[in-house]
């Protein structure tokens, strides 16, 4: 079976660790990670999304915070410091420096990102095939108001520093409508036999690999049932602070209101948590099929268990 999942960063990162436990080492997983949380800091091209899934699926992650990698310590964070050179509020740590000193090195001498992906996943061996959504610089930045007047910040600004505290009134994937997906995406897409949408953020995660030009009408048009899983459950993101980007998308923070967003166009099945049993009939009513299961992932067997489901609705949708 080969199957295709869009990913963002935590959430997606730990549901791809359920679902290669799940799956025979028959199956072929390719992941199309987001881009648009990438940010250039001291000269570096680093890509939060497509490093954590690595780490995670290679054995490398921080596992409490769930980014970064195991056993770091802060040596050139500090010394950066001690130069007055910041941002002081995003942390790299000397382990997950190394990565970004290669991964810059191979694009100045011309390499593309799909080309260092697939380097660097030589090394962590994630098990599965992970590509960029796309080449192309994509950044997200959201529009926000606050005592320094209106004005647009990276994402990375605004869910670390800021710590969304401020309301997003808009959210900006900026270079997306230029860009073109990565070599091997709409392939790959074309020729799965399964698409699922982990519980990654819908808008600036998933939403935003959607918004390259040709993902969304390759998932439209794929022949393959298309499942996700719900973010929320009980009126409340798992985790981050999701429920301020749908806000500034003008979607609910509920399981019902995020599967309309995407869409009976989209997708073909949604899992929501057992907490929201009630919006199975709603969904359903829209032209989704829906089933509630629980969707917290505690443990890898509980999130094997999640992506099992997600298998079995898929399944389902195709008889």
């Amino acid at each position: 079976m080969r199957i295709v999942a869009l990913a963002g960063g935590i959430g997606g990162a730990r549901f791809l660790r359920g679902l290669l436990a799940a799956v025979g080492p028959q199956d072929e997983i390719t992941v199309i990670g987001n881009t648009g949380d990438d940010i250039h800091l001291y000269g570096l091209k680093v890509c939060p999304d497509l490093d954590t899934v690595m780490y995670t699926l290679g054995g490398g992650i921080h596992e409490e915070q769930g980014w970064g990698r195991a056993d770091e310590t802060w040596s050139i964070k500090a010394e950066m410091k001690e130069y007055g050179v910041g941002p002081e509020w995003f942390g790299l740590g000397d382990r997950d420096f190394a990565t970004h000193l290669v991964r810059s090195q191979m694009l100045t001498a011309g390499y593309s990102l799909s080309q260092v992906t697939e380097a660097l996943c030589v090394r962590w061996k994630p098990g599965v095939r992970l590509l960029p959504m796309s080449d192309d610089r994509v950044e997200t930045h959201v529009r926000i108001t606050d005592e320094q007047g209106t004005r647009a910040v990276h994402f990375q600004e605004y869910w670390v520093r800021l710590h969304a505290a401020v309301d997003a009134e808009a959210i900006i994937p900026v270079g997306a409508d230029t860009a073109k997906p990565a070599p091997g995406v709409l392939e790959a897409i074309a020729e799965a036999d399964v698409i699922l949408f982990p519980p990654s953020n819908p808008v600036v995660s998933i939403g935003t690999i959607l918004a390259v030009p040709g993902i969304r009408e390759a998932v439209a048009a794929a022949p393959a049932p298309v499942v996700g899983l719900s973010p929320i459950i009980g009126g409340a993101p798992v985790r981050g602070m999701a429920d301020k980007v749908l806000a500034a998308v003008g979607v609910e923070a509920t399981a019902e209101a995020v599967a309309l967003n995407y869409g009976s166009e989209l997708i073909d099945g949604w899992l929501v948590d057992s907490a929201d049993e009630a919006a199975v009939a709603v969904v359903e009513a829209a032209g989704i099929a829906c089933r509630a299961v629980p969707l917290l992932m505690t443990d890898v067997e509980t999130t094997a268990e999640m992506a099992r489901a997600a298998l079995a609705l898929a399944e389902q949708v195709r008889a």
